[in-house]
């Protein structure tokens, strides 16, 4: 008689949490496990369940994962995320609307062109981490494996997708924002896919007016984008313009008076993300845009984990994935400055 395994509801079980842990620690009891007449599912990394060893990660540990990354990759807390079911996932962007026209009462109404689509293909790849513990920490019962297993997967995660999101060159992962197509013209003239750029007056440094050129930059984001618009940079960009004052000695940048909120610089909330170049001859050091709009973000839901207790004795190893992609989105949405004197 062949065993049917029925798929429960996951959230809130602790039943669930308890034989994950128990799973981590010794590699058993998870597989089989029965509590009030239903078995819990079971999902191979190779796509055989049973002994092969890989499971889904139960949705806890999943939103322990989800919520440190947000704190550790920034730009994945200001993209727009989108849940897919596999890596051929595609979105369709308009680069123009209808066109109209005005008419008399009684005149002739004409064809008018129709809309024109771009479509968006996110580069993905499968990210990982293989943190590994020995068995004896395992047995440890003070040790908190979920929480050990969460954070180790997390740190990883989030360091490779930092990296991605803004300098990812696109081959097996995510294509970041600053590997766009970049020029000096305006939205109505710049290819679709290309990003504006604004130059600082100097090769490497700001040059004169600083202040005026970051106005400049921000005035380049046409109105509707600009709900929402935030900036990007990383720290030695910023202890750069924290310094920059007006005519009348009032600093650009204005701290955070309350706890968890971002300083803010011309009324616009800062993002600090170390994977934005230092400024140097042509670099792209300062992002300022909508990335809710701007740049996608394109994620499987599950985290897989696969428990070895077998290739690095007395250590067991956990290698977990996910699957990744991004792109931008909107190349309108998101405006650049270029440490160059044009």
């Amino acid at each position: 008689m062949n065993d049917v395994v029925v798929r429960p509801v996951l959230d809130g079980a602790r039943e669930v949490a308890g034989a994950f842990d128990g799973f981590v620690r010794s590699g058993a009891g998870f597989d089989g496990f029965v509590r009030s007449g239903a078995m819990i599912e079971t999902k191979a990394f190779t796509g055989i369940t049973g002994d092969a060893g890989g499971y889904a990660i139960p949705k806890e540990i999943d939103a322990v994962i989800d919520a440190t990354l947000k704190s550790a990759s920034p730009i994945r807390s200001i993209a727009s995320v989108v849940q897919v079911g596999s890596a051929g996932y595609r979105k369709l962007v308009t680069t123009g609307g209808t066109p109209s026209g005005w008419a008399a009462e009684t005149d002739a109404r004409p064809v008018t062109a129709t809309p024109v689509f771009a479509e968006i293909a996110p580069p993905m790849g499968e990210l990982f981490a293989n943190p590994s513990a020995s068995q004896a920490m395992l047995d440890d019962a003070l040790f908190d494996v979920e929480g050990w297993l969460a954070g180790e997967i997390a740190a990883e995660f989030a360091k490779a997708e930092g990296a991605a999101f803004v300098n990812g060159n696109g081959v097996n992962r995510p294509r970041g924002f600053l590997q766009a197509a970049t020029s000096n013209a305006g939205d109505a003239t710049r290819a679709f896919g290309t990003l504006q750029y604004m130059a600082s007056g100097a090769a490497g440094d700001f040059g004169s007016g600083a202040p005026e050129r970051l106005i400049d930059l921000v005035q380049s984001l046409r109105a509707p984008y600009r709900q929402g618009a935030c900036w990007v940079m990383n720290a030695s960009t910023a202890a750069r313009i924290r310094k920059f004052k007006t005519a009348d000695g009032q600093f650009l940048w204005q701290p955070s008076l309350t706890s968890g909120q971002p300083a803010t610089l011309l009324g616009y909330a800062v993002v600090e993300a170390e994977d934005m170049p230092d400024i140097a001859a042509n670099s792209l050091s300062i992002a300022f845009g909508n990335f809710k709009a701007g740049y996608l973000i394109a994620e499987r839901s599950e985290t897989n984990v696969l428990r070895d207790p077998y290739s690095n004795k007395p250590f067991v190893t956990f290698y977990a994935t996910k699957r990744v992609g991004g792109c931008v989105s909107n190349s309108e949405a998101i405006k650049l400055m270029k440490f160059a004197a044009a």
